[in-house]
């Protein structure tokens, strides 16, 4: 292959495949375990290690090249330096290993010209994206689960993609399959924890389930927007938890 082929080949990529320059990455801060607030005092009642026993779904949301990768369109937000997809990984492994998790990876495209849309939905979606003009091929890839990720992933786990703005309860087939599987415990790592964390969470609790939020293992945008997002979830919604802790929870 020449030099020549080399340079004109399409990118796989939506955006130039750049890595994060050293300045803001120093700046990132390595994990978001500062931001986690103390377990509300009413959960402090419960037994999460009995409740963490039961038919349970571990739940990654949106972790794919898109937030990892260089080339994707929220790699510039440096979730690859913060440390949540370590905490998935540690996570997700425990989880696996407990024996009692079904495993969905729930991915979420910017890429939204093809979902149905309200008007609203049509200029916001197009904020995100219109302007990258990218192909079908740079689409996918950025869609798609990241590799740490894809090494846990079992024949037999679910895939889906959310098509509502940010809630799988809405518009896919996981409420009918836990409803089905008996699951009644959702644990939830992912991005961004201010959107569809924090939209799901509600909704299980609406939806009679019983969330869990490993905190560490989730991102906003921004790390600080993460405080405050993890200080009401943990008080109106959802314990919010720590993968160190949760991996104790669940050894057996």
């Amino acid at each position: 292959m020449t030099q020549t082929s080399v340079l004109t080949q399409p990118r796989t990529t939506p955006l130039e495949p750049t890595e994060l320059p050293e300045s803001f990455r120093g700046i990132l801060p390595a994990t978001n375990h500062a931001a986690l607030p103390p377990m509300a005092d009413h959960w402090k009642q419960l037994d999460l290690r009995e409740i963490l026993s039961r038919p349970a779904a571990f739940i990654s949301i949106g972790q794919s090249n898109s937030v990892y990768r260089p080339g994707g369109v929220q790699y510039g937000e440096g979730h690859a330096f913060r440390g949540n997809l370590e905490a998935t990984v540690r996570s997700a492994t425990a989880a696996r290993a407990a024996g009692n998790f079904d495993f969905t990876w729930v991915g979420y495209s910017l890429f939204r010209s093809q979902y149905p849309q309200t008007d609203f939905d049509r200029v916001q979606y197009a904020s995100w994206t219109d302007e990258i003009g990218a192909t079908q091929e740079q689409i996918d890839w950025d869609n798609t689960l990241v590799e740490e990720l894809q090494a846990i992933r079992e024949p037999g786990d679910k895939e889906l993609f959310e098509t509502a703005l940010q809630s799988w309860f809405v518009g896919t087939d996981l409420p009918g399959t836990l409803a089905r599987k008996r699951i009644e415990v959702l644990v939830f790592t992912g991005v961004h924890v201010d959107w569809c964390i924090e939209g799901n969470v509600r909704a299980a609790r609406d939806n009679g389930l019983l969330p869990i939020v490993i905190g560490d293992a989730c991102g906003a945008q921004r790390p600080e927007q993460e405080a405050a997002t993890f200080d009401r979830i943990n008080r109106f919604f959802a314990p919010v938890i720590s993968s160190d802790l949760f991996v104790d929870l669940v050894r057996r």
